[in-house]
C-alpha cells in the first residue's frame, strides 16, 4: 500500500506531491515532485492523476489531499476523475485535536507536522538520496520551525525561516493518514498533556 500527499499551492507555492509507502520499520518515500509555480489546478489534477494510475500505484494507494481553502474544489475535482484510489481530503487546522471520519478530516497542521519530526527523530522516515527532490525535502525539514503568532497562538511551517514547506508538507500528509490505522493515532490528547 502506498500513501500519496498532496500540498496545493499555485502562485507562491508549489504543489506537491509525495509517495510514501510503510513499512513495519519505516515510512519510505518513493517520489517526490514539485509543480512549476503558477501550474494551474486543473493540471495539477492532471498530473495527479497520471501518478494515481502508475501500475505500482493504481488500486494500491490512496491519496491524502490539502483540502484547506482552495482545496475544497481540487478534491472535488480529483473525485470526478475517479482515480483508482481513495481520496482523503484533510483540512488543515490550528485546533487541537483530529476530527472527522472516513475519507473527510479537519487535522491540526502542529500533528501533521509533529508527526513528521517524530518519524525524522526515530529514523523511521526514510528519504533516498537518488530522489532528484531528496535534497529540497531534507532542506526544508530543517527550516521547518514553531512561528509565534498574535494571541496566543503558534503557526507552523517555513514561513520566515525557509523558502517552503510544501514537500515536507505532501510527505506529512502521507505519513499521517498511513499512520492512522495505529491505535488511537492522531484522534486524541495523550493524558496529562
Amino acid at each position: 500500500m502506498f500513501f500519496v500527499g498532496l500540498d496545493l499551492g499555485q502562485k507562491q507555492d508549489f504543489s506537491a506531491v509525495a509517495v510514501v509507502e510503510p513499512t513495519p520499520q519505516c515510512m519510505r518515500v518513493r517520489h517526490l515532485e514539485r509543480l512549476p509555480l503558477g501550474t494551474p489546478y486543473v493540471k495539477v489534477v492532471s498530473r495527479v492523476s497520471e501518478i494515481m494510475r502508475h501500475p505500482a500505484l493504481a488500486q494500491r494507494s490512496r491519496l491524502v489531499v490539502d483540502a484547506t481553502g482552495v482545496g475544497a474544489p481540487v478534491v472535488e475535482m480529483l473525485r470526478a476523475v475517479r482515480p483508482p484510489c481513495r481520496v482523503t481530503a484533510v483540512t488543515i487546522t490550528a485546533g487541537e485535536i483530529a476530527r472527522g471520519g472516513g475519507e473527510e478530516w479537519h487535522v491540526p497542521k502542529k500533528d501533521l507536522m509533529a508527526g513528521l519530526q517524530v518519524l525524522l527523530e526515530s529514523g523511521r522516515l526514510k528519504i533516498p538520496r537518488k530522489l532528484e527532490a531528496a535534497a529540497t525535502l531534507v532542506r526544508e525539514l530543517t527550516d521547518v520551525r514553531l512561528n509565534p503568532k498574535p494571541g496566543g497562538r503558534v503557526g507552523i511551517g517555513a514561513d520566515g525561516y525557509g523558502e517552503h514547506d510544501d514537500l515536507a508538507l505532501a510527505v506529512a500528509l502521507a505519513c499521517w493518514r498511513a499512520r492512522r490505522g495505529e491505535i488511537g493515532h492522531g484522534t486524541r490528547r495523550l493524558p496529562g498533556i
